[in-house]
């Protein structure tokens, strides 16, 4: 018989570190202010901590906003999480940062050289600032989403590097019956949060909603409560608490924003609305966080086919051996990096992995030059609505 002792075991994984992945890396454009020899305006910066702040010289006093977006995004994030950031001057409206043209969002996605997967708005008017306000916001949010969602699209379709954009609801009135539904538009690569950790905000916490999706993994939704309370010790939606506020009415029309659970202390995010209507397929983050990681994968496999031989039949249709092949690669590609880690709804037991290929054999690529794939990945249900149907047993006849 052993000797009667006392074993410690060290345990392992409590203190947030994640593996860096590439799903979470994103950039936030907002307003700051210069330091000499350390952060110039307009220009791309990448951190990978809320302590990396001090490298660039950005303190609570020169660079509030900065500041506080950053080290609420770490809050959510866990550390070694990339975060691109950049300061503008307070002329520069959020419609500004978004649109092509002014280069400040487009920048800082080639600056990055593709790797965003998301990119926020932010801005601190300079004061004296008075917004015009159209349907309960700063009219500027509207303009701002129709820029950036236009900027989304180009990165997809030149850079082959698709994210989506986060906005705040700048200005809001404080009245949800005032706001306009964005779930009746096409945006479906923008989203917009109502809600601060301040009272009375015309801003909103973009860094926490930026946190907690660079957490998750594509498929995983904001608001899901197993995931736990958003880290901030107070939340306001305009004036008013969020237990005191209108957060449904919010949500309602397409907006994220934050909510209270009765039984439940804290707070969390209401859902992950994008502005387009409910038909889109892509009207939800984790929708179009899912089907652009198949993107990128489906993309780095074919770009590696590109003017290759093709081997043809006798009547120049395609061969079963390469169509074969290439279905092969591009199904290994996209269950490998996401349904093997749980991001497609797929049954491996029967062989199910959450992916199909189908490639047409009768394609005479001879005269055409072209091949056409089609690629459809199953994304996740979310149980949105449960309803529990509860009564007595029924007595014995």
């Amino acid at each position: 018989m052993a000797l009667p002792r006392v074993i410690i075991q060290f345990e392992n994984g409590n203190l947030r570190q994640t593996v860096p992945s590439p799903d979470g890396v994103g950039g936030i454009v907002c307003t700051g202010v210069a330091v000499a020899g350390k952060f110039n305006l307009a220009t791309a910066y990448s951190i990978r901590r809320f302590e990396d702040l001090e490298t660039l010289g950005i303190t609570a006093d020169n660079n509030p906003e900065i500041f506080k977006i950053v080290s609420e995004f770490y809050t959510e994030a866990a550390i070694n999480v990339e975060l691109w950031i950049m300061g503008l001057a307070d002329t520069v409206k959020l419609s500004d940062m978004a649109d092509q043209a002014q280069e400040y969002g487009k920048k800082l996605i080639n600056a990055a050289n593709g790797r965003l997967r998301w990119i926020a708005f932010s801005r601190k008017p300079a004061a004296g600032y008075t917004p015009t306000i159209t349907d309960g916001l700063d009219g500027d949010v509207y303009t701002a989403m129709t820029n950036a969602q236009a900027l989304c699209e180009w990165a997809t379709n030149t850079k082959y590097a698709p994210l989506f954009a986060i906005i705040e609801g700048a200005g809001f009135s404080g009245t949800a019956a005032d706001l306009e539904a964005i779930n009746t538009g096409t945006d479906n690569r923008v989203a917009v949060l109502i809600g601060d950790t301040v009272a009375d905000s015309d801003k909103a916490a973009v860094g926490l909603v930026c946190g907690r999706i660079a957490a998750n993994p594509v498929q995983r939704n904001i608001g899901r409560v197993k995931d736990g309370t958003i880290a901030a010790a107070a939340l306001y939606i305009g004036a008013l608490t969020v237990d005191a506020s209108d957060f449904e009415s919010i949500h309602d029309k397409g907006f994220i924003t934050f909510r209270t659970i009765v039984g439940r202390s804290g707070y969390y995010f209401s859902d992950d609305n994008l502005a387009t209507v409910v038909s889109d397929d892509y009207n939800h983050i984790t929708a179009r966080r899912t089907v652009d990681k198949a993107y990128r994968l489906a993309y780095d496999t074919m770009i590696n086919e590109l003017l290759d031989e093709v081997p043809v039949n006798a009547d120049y249709t395609l061969q079963d051996g390469f169509i074969k092949t290439w279905q092969g690669n591009i199904l290994s590609a996209i269950s490998q990096q996401m349904t093997a880690n749980g991001e497609l709804s797929a049954d491996l037991q029967n062989g199910d992995r959450g992916v199909q290929v189908i490639i047409d054999p009768n394609q005479n690529v001879a005269s055409s030059g072209k091949i056409m794939v089609r690629v459809r990945v199953r994304p996740f249900g979310y149980a949105r609505y449960i309803d529990v149907y509860l009564g007595f047993q029924a007595v014995p006849v």
